[in-house]
């Protein structure tokens, strides 16, 4: 087992994941505002390939709407539960693999493909540009590809004002502030010209980028913090409405970045 393996089975060895996108108004933002993108982009009974699908949590509904889902899950604690969530739903495959190789499946194989955990995860510039052109490769011309990755000023404001701002800046940035991403992060941020810029020399066009979750991860460290479901419901429309703007983008935690094939 390599070192990335490693590092992501240790973390979801002691993270529950399986109620991830419910348990809290973060959660349940992500979960609405990508599940827009996706059904805005998924075909009525497309075939969908998932990388990075958790324990199931876009998958299993997804198959349940009628379409023919492929769930990829490196994790082995995420995949038994992917599994056992996932008993008896028809349309859906679950797969134990690593985005880094999917060969397997052949060229242009589906209509919508979701990276939606390998970019967390994958801290080498040669493995990340490998995941993205084998998202492309397996998507047929024409279809769509999402992909998930996660602003590394939000990780900073999120995980480090509050506590020790000069240890976010040394693990997170060079003394020029360009990015660094590297294994003992766990999770990899990104500024957003620079992951948009991954995708240059792949053969797709750019839809769009979007925030799926906003400053609700920062908000919600407050203990004074609290959306009731109708205010809820309010900033949702709200967000929806202005989730593309780029003066929006950054300080978002979670953004999911659209391409066509």
């Amino acid at each position: 087992m390599d070192a990335r393996r490693e590092i992501v089975n240790g973390f979801y060895n002691g993270y529950f994941e399986d109620t991830r996108l419910v348990r809290t108004r973060q959660g349940q933002l992500e979960r609405l505002t990508t599940m827009h993108y996706v059904d805005k982009y998924a075909p009525e009974g497309c075939s969908i390939i998932e990388l990075g699908a958790g324990t199931g949590g876009y998958s299993i509904p997804l198959a349940k709407a009628g379409h023919k889902v492929t769930a990829v899950e490196l994790a082995e604690k995420n995949f038994e539960l992917l599994c056992e969530n996932g008993r008896g739903v028809k349309n859906l495959t679950a797969v134990h693999g690593d985005a880094l190789d999917l060969s397997r499946f052949a060229d242009g194989s589906f209509d919508l493909t979701l990276v939606f955990g390998p970019m967390y995860h994958v801290y080498d510039e040669a493995e990340r540009m490998t995941v993205l052109r084998e998202a492309v490769r397996v998507t047929k011309p024409g279809g769509v590809i999402i992909t998930a990755f996660l602003s590394i000023h939000a990780i900073m404001y999120d995980n480090y004002l509050q506590n020790n701002f000069e240890a976010g800046l040394i693990e997170n940035f060079t003394p020029d502030y360009t990015v660094k991403h590297f294994a003992e992060q766990i999770f990899t941020g990104y500024n957003i010209d620079e992951l948009e810029a991954q995708f240059d020399c792949l053969p797709v066009d750019h839809i769009t980028t979007a925030a799926a979750d906003g400053m609700l991860e920062l908000a919600s460290g407050r203990s004074d913090f609290a959306l009731s479901d109708e205010d809820f419901a309010r900033f949702a429309d709200y967000h929806l409405h202005h989730c593309e703007r780029r003066e929006l983008l950054g300080l978002s935690s979670h953004l999911i970045h659209i391409c066509r094939k």
